[in-house]
């Protein structure tokens, strides 16, 4: 019978022996267990800690969102390194490869024949399977359809009527059979034994670009160098100009700008040649002998050009089927012809005793290299008698042309350094113009594809343009910009130009201040041609100065349209040395063979200059600008507008620059500041060494490099107001333009400058306040990127 009953509690106390521990080191293996879960969460910690420090890559203003974790935020691993070469062994690279043997081919094949703009498809195809060769895959043919004009026919012709009433009457009033055909000028050149490419039968006729349809008789002016102050002093001297035809000489302005104002003034055509005046010592006057035989300029040289992107289509891409603008009021309505001094000799001494002397006049008009020819250089106008008949016929088309685009991608997608020249040319030739530029491009692009490949990809990415259609006012360059601005305006870095490369021994340059330590950075490294001391570098003979950005090639769109800092540089003549025919038919190769560079040494040169220059730009973690140079460049532009407002009155109004100069002095300690934190934080990338746990260190420190950066690409931006120039809207750029009566020289404040040219105190306000609104946000720009 069990002791259990009804009672007995249904739980109860079970004494029992203590559990054996199923593992002998229990308390180990929790403490582990802890340490190794903590350790987890601290790396997950430094894992993403980088990715709130770092910006993500952006256009400056707009954000994207993050950068995920598993993504690197660094270019590549190896950074701050460059990838797969060395900085040294890149450089050597970039300084052993160019050769002149190849420059010389690389021109040979340029000037063998003509090429006008959108007439040199077979260079384009050439050009892009060159590069191919050399490495660059990437290379594509990008064309647009452009209104230019080709020549049909032209005659000048100097007439005269030897009836005793001839005085009185016109040639439309005339009897054309009283006039007789005293001179009928060549408008051709002479075609020289020595040089086959001055005999070739598809050689170019000597023409105008844009120029307009005509066919006028009338009394003919001199008026000097045809600029603004020229037109001005013969008006003063009530010389009639209306009805007439201008007699002008190159130089000291763009030839369209002596159309324009012989146009507004109401003249019927204009007649341009190349005085020997502007040709130094080397003349023949001097005892030198003209080219062929010697380095003087021969005299039936004529210098070809426009007269004036695409008229039709201003600040957009011409692209097949976009609507195209009237272009009446754009392109001249009076017809131009340029001729020989040869030709013009003639005609200028059947002035000779008609109207002052130019010798009367200031000093501008002093001067003139044909008085050993018995020229006495008189205004005219030339009597009813003696007149001009000129004919210019055009054929006006829309026309494909074929720009060559050739890009390294690089590992930073959103900066981006691009280096161009252009190919077409006025002439069968261009050895100097544009083609010494395009012998050195191919040589700078197969040396950087002989880097690219041993295993070379650069931080920034590359393009390389070979342009079409400069020569008629920059078309296939302007075209691309327009047509790429939002890209370009988020990525661009730098443009590099190389025109003419090569057409003397002495080294000049135009650039944005950003980029003038670059430069000299980048001659000091390269050997010169002409040392004077053994050891000597392009630096070392080189005066060091820097022109003001103008325009006359194709960084025009890039500097004054998109605000991306620009050069131009190359080697040119100076006085004593022999004479570059521009835009004739004898800047050929037998010209630069004999005279303008016959070892091809400096056409190596600014092969080694401009790729140096460039890699300094592309490869280094912090771009190689000086906003302190800016800033300072503003405050010199600002006293000479000063110098200059103290000279003119303006009726009714005292303008003061006080605020202006006021911020221009705070934009200079801005930019001091933000060039220090650039160049501690090169300090630093200098001297760092990571190990691989150090990975969130190494990307706060690209973080920081990140937002140095965006200060200096963006910069230049800060300059550009979107309204453009009174009267010349295009141009967007209020601290740089081209001279609104010089064409090629660069101006500063052109917005300022202008209105006080014109006396007008509201337009000097309007302007001196957009200034200083844009140097107010390039400082509010430099400090926000140096803030930490």
């Amino acid at each position: 019978m069990s002791s259990f009953n009804e009672q007995t509690p249904l739980l109860t106390t079970v004494v029992v022996t203590p559990r054996r521990q199923r593992y002998s080191h229990s308390t180990l293996r929790r403490f582990c267990t802890i340490s190794l879960g903590a350790i987890l969460v601290v790396v997950i910690i430094l894992f993403l800690i980088p990715v709130s420090w770092l910006s993500p890559r952006k256009t400056y203003g707009e954000h994207h969102g993050w950068t995920f974790p598993w993504t690197s935020p660094l270019p590549h691993k190896s950074w701050p390194e460059s990838k797969g070469l060395s900085y040294n062994d890149l450089q050597n690279i970039l300084l052993k490869t160019p050769s002149e043997a190849k420059a010389r081919e690389w021109s040979q094949y340029y000037t063998a024949g003509p090429h006008l703009a959108g007439k040199n498809l077979t260079q384009a195809l050439w050009t892009r399977e060159r590069w191919q060769g050399f490495g660059i895959q990437d290379s594509n043919i990008v064309a647009y359809e452009v209104f230019i004009n080709y020549p049909l026919g032209h005659r000048l012709a100097l007439l005269e009527n030897s009836s005793q009433d001839a005085d009185s009457v016109s040639v439309t009033k005339a009897s054309t059979n009283a006039y007789r055909v005293k001179y009928e000028c060549e408008l051709e050149e002479d075609v020289l034994d020595e040089d086959p490419t001055t005999g070739l039968e598809d050689r170019i006729p000597t023409f105008h670009g844009y120029s307009a349809n005509g066919n006028v008789t009338a009394q003919y002016v001199y008026v000097n160098f045809g600029t603004f102050g020229d037109f001005e002093d013969v008006v003063k001297a009530n010389i009639p100009l209306e009805g007439k035809i201008a007699i002008v000489k190159y130089g000291r302005c763009f030839r369209g700008l002596k159309v324009k104002r012989a146009q507004e003034l109401g003249m019927v055509g204009v007649v341009m040649y190349t005085d020997p005046q502007e040709d130094g010592e080397v003349t023949e006057e001097n005892g030198y002998e003209t080219y062929p035989n010697g380095p003087a300029r021969n005299p039936s040289s004529v210098q070809r050009g426009i007269a004036p992107g695409d008229p039709s289509t201003i600040g957009y891409p011409s692209k097949p089927g976009v609507p195209r603008q009237d272009v009446s009021g754009i392109i001249p309505s009076i017809p131009s012809v340029p001729i020989s001094y040869t030709d013009a000799l003639p005609i200028l001494l059947s002035l000779n005793g008609h109207g002052p002397r130019a010798s009367s006049f200031n000093e501008f008009w002093q001067g003139g290299g044909l008085g050993y020819k018995n020229v006495s250089y008189n205004i005219g106008p030339s009597p009813a008698s003696l007149q001009i008949h000129l004919v210019n016929e055009q054929d006006y088309v829309t026309t494909p042309l074929w720009n060559v685009i050739g890009i390294i991608n690089g590992t930073i997608p959103d900066e981006v350094v691009v280096l161009g020249n252009h190919r077409d040319a006025w002439i069968a030739g261009g050895a100097a113009d544009p083609n010494s530029g395009s012998a050195a491009l191919n040589e700078l692009v197969h040396s950087f594809g002989i880097a690219v490949s041993k295993g070379w990809k650069p931080l920034r990415t590359i393009v390389f343009a070979s342009w079409d259609g400069e020569e008629y006012g920059l078309v296939g360059s302007t075209e691309w910009v327009e047509e790429y601005i939002p890209w370009l305006s988020g990525a661009a870095i730098a443009y590099l130009n190389v025109d003419v490369s090569c057409a003397g021994p002495h080294f000049t340059s135009a650039a944005s201040p950003l980029l003038n330590k670059a430069i000299y950075e980048a001659t000091s490294l390269v050997p010169s041609p002409n040392q004077t001391v053994p050891g000597q570098t392009v630096r070392d003979t080189w005066d060091g100065h820097i022109r003001t950005m103008g325009s006359g090639s194709d960084f025009t769109a890039f500097q004054d349209f998109a605000g991306v800092p620009s050069l131009d540089m190359g080697f040119q003549r100076s006085a004593k040395n022999p004479i570059y025919h521009y835009h004739s038919n004898y800047d050929s190769f037998h010209w630069m063979d004999t005279f303008g560079d016959k070892d091809w040494h400096y056409h190596v040169t600014i092969t080694r200059i401009w790729a140096l220059l460039a890699v300094s730009l592309i490869e280094h973690p912090i771009i190689g600008f000086n906003a302190t140079d800016y800033a300072r460049g503003l405050a010199a532009y600002l006293d000479s507008v000063k110098d200059r407002a103290a000279n003119l009155s303006l009726s009714g109004s005292a303008v003061s620059f006080q605020p202006l100069e006021v911020a221009i002095v705070r934009l200079t300690e801005a930019t001091e500041e933000f060039d220090a934190k650039a160049a501690t934080l090169n300090g630093r990338i200098r001297h760092a060494k990571f190990s691989w746990w150090q990975r969130w260190q190494k990307a706060k420190l690209y973080s920081e490099v990140q937002k140095v950066n965006e200060g200096y690409k963006y910069l230049e931006r800060q300059f550009l107001y979107s309204e453009g120039l009174d009267g010349r809207n295009w141009f967007k750029h209020v601290v740089f333009a081209p001279g609104k009566w010089t064409g090629y020289s660069g101006a500063t404040f052109p917005g300022l400058v202008e209105s006080l040219d014109e006396g007008n105190p509201e337009g000097v306000k309007k302007w001196a306040k957009i200034i200083e609104t844009k140097v107010e946000a390039a400082t509010k720009l430099l400090k926000l990127k140096s803030s930490t």
